[in-house]
């Protein structure tokens, strides 16, 4: 099912050009994927299928950045210039609800995030660069693992992706559900959120349930925390910051007649820049500790930052601006998305060298659409193919847009 005037983008020449020479084959390609689903670091058969294809193509890969991590290299001309394109590869722990063909067959794991049409859309466009290398420079084709945990941008990193191959920018995209099938979003600065897992554990002096003038009872302090953390985003945060907050666990005995000797909560903290998340994380321990004294307990405040905030560099996204509306128009981009609270370990890269990310809708979804209404991590998403030869477009338009061919003397 197409958006409303999807048929702009679809006769688009260089959209029509990718899809003539790369369009079967992409779908080909993401239905054996979404099939085949795979979890973080465990992607060995989408990773051995990517390097087949780029073996075929004749793309040179790089080596010892990681088992599942494939980076194929494109060099046209003779420019000094040097860019990253960025796909992930992983899966989910969800059940697929879906009936169709391409549904997973394994049973506990689907492509529920779009990871199969991201690896998609970067071979199509390798493929079509391949052919057409009109660029002068360096285009580094990077397939990474792990998104899902968080882990792999950083591994990719610490093997030495960015420090043996340098890179002038590098650039992510996501689709998303609810954008028109098609249409771009983008915004400079802060585009996703990061991501920081919170535990705090009190310990008191546990006894009997029928005696609790006899204990120190970390439950009543696990419940007045709960309580007062959600003042730290109503009252301890700006209106102009975003912080989410979410307690989502909580233990304590697991008898009903005892208090026990410790007990605990846990949840998500998200925020989209560093200072607004070392201030939450700074009054999360100041109640957390003030509260632990209140109830004669101790309290260990555990916060692991997994992944940081995802911040466009400004010169990488006035890039892929000029590019989507010098190719599409502007009609096909939203030049101010409103930064979600999602997380991407593509943030990781950002922090290593400039680039930008942005959103490629994956169609707004009508009543039993399926294909398109269900959002990200829903049991029910499957990627729109219709929109993987505009994504790998872009590419084509952006490496373009970067490193154009040096134009002719007279």
């Amino acid at each position: 099912m197409m958006d409303t005037n999807q048929s702009e983008w679809t006769s688009n020449p260089l959209v029509e050009a990718v899809r003539r020479e790369a369009g079967d084959l992409m779908r080909t390609i993401r239905h054996d994927l979404h099939a085949h689903p795979e979890l973080s670091f465990e992607e060995h058969r989408t990773a051995a299928k990517v390097r087949e294809l780029l073996k075929t193509w004749g793309i040179p890969m790089l080596d010892g950045l990681g088992d599942t991590t494939v980076v194929g290299v494109l060099r046209s001309g003779t420019g000094t210039a040097a860019i990253g394109l960025r796909a992930d590869m992983d899966a989910l722990p969800i059940m697929e609800t879906n009936t169709f063909e391409h549904a997973s067959r394994h049973p506990g794991r689907m492509h529920a995030c779009g990871h199969d049409g991201h690896t998609t859309m970067l071979l199509g466009a390798a493929l079509y660069l391949n052919q057409h290398r009109d660029f002068d420079g360096t285009v580094y084709l990077i397939f990474q693992p792990a998104e899902e945990n968080g882990r792999g941008a950083r591994a990719a990193i610490d093997a030495g992706l960015f420090r043996d191959h340098p890179m002038q920018a590098v650039f992510g995209m996501h689709n998303w559900p609810g954008l028109a099938a098609g249409q771009f979003a983008l915004t400079s600065g802060p585009i996703m959120a990061s991501s920081s897992r919170v535990k705090v554990t009190y310990r008191g002096k546990g006894g009997h349930a029928a005696l609790p003038e006899q204990t120190s009872d970390p439950v009543a302090a696990v419940a007045t925390l709960y309580q007062a953390l959600q003042t730290v985003v109503s009252r301890n945060t700006a209106a102009q910051d975003s912080v989410v907050l979410s307690i989502t666990q909580l233990q304590g005995s697991d008898n009903h007649c005892v208090i026990p000797e410790q007990a605990w909560l846990g949840g998500s903290l998200r925020t989209l820049s560093p200072q607004v998340l070392e201030r939450t994380c700074a009054r999360i321990q100041e109640l957390a500790q003030g509260i632990a004294a209140a109830f004669s307990c101790t309290a260990q405040v555990d916060i692991e930052h997994t992944v940081p905030a995802t911040i466009n560099d400004t010169h990488a996204t006035s890039l892929c601006r000029d590019t989507i509306l010098s190719w599409l128009g502007p009609k096909w981009l939203i030049d101010d998305f409103t930064p979600t609270m999602g997380a991407e370990d593509f943030a990781f890269m950002l922090q290593a060298v400039p680039g930008c990310y942005l959103m490629l809708g994956n169609g707004l979804g009508q009543a039993g659409d399926a294909k398109t209404v269900c959002g990200l991590h829903n049991p029910a998403y499957d990627f729109n193919d219709e929109v993987a030869p505009v994504g790998a477009a872009y590419w084509v338009s952006l490496v373009n847009n970067c490193m154009p061919l040096a134009t002719p003397s007279a």
